[in-house]
């Protein structure tokens, strides 16, 4: 890391331009710490991805706008189709996408919404969908779903 900062110093010393709106991927013990402005950043000790070897493994997404740090307006819908976003872009950010997802555990407040949130989710996997689980369980205060993915490169 240390080398890197010295790089990036002495480009900008020789006038080269230097884009810092990309997050860097940092390495410690064969993991990536992969990270985009694009989903909310981590609100704990968690990142958003850690890729390890051509497996990824994602944080659990809630409907969190990434520009307001708020719960998306409506319902299960648009909350599912957020939670989606976000985890479209940190796979992007990785050079992943949902064709990669091989495992899914999604987290509902009220299996009430699973048909409801199931038509958003069938949407981002065309072939193949990734082996799933589906609970219901307590969530942060105005979230009604919460999704956490593995994706593989072969």
């Amino acid at each position: 890391m240390q080398k890197l900062i010295l790089i990036l110093i002495s480009l900008n010393l020789f006038g080269c331009e230097v884009d810092f709106s990309t997050k860097i991927k940092t390495q410690k013990n064969n993991k990536i710490v992969i990270s985009t402005d694009k989903a909310p950043a981590a609100v704990g000790p968690y990142s958003q991805g850690i890729l390890i070897d051509k497996t990824l493994y994602l944080a659990g997404q809630i409907a969190l706008d990434p520009s307001t740090r708020k719960i998306v307006d409506g319902g299960i819908k648009e909350q599912t189709e957020r939670v989606m976003e976000n985890l479209g872009a940190v796979l992007n950010e990785a050079g992943y996408d949902f064709g990669d997802v091989v495992q899914s555990q999604v987290f509902i407040s009220d299996m009430k919404n699973y048909r409801a949130m199931n038509e958003v989710y069938t949407k981002y996997f065309n072939e193949a969908p990734p082996a799933r689980a589906a609970v219901e369980t307590v969530l942060f205060p105005g979230a009604l779903i919460e999704i956490m993915m593995t994706a593989q490169k072969p």
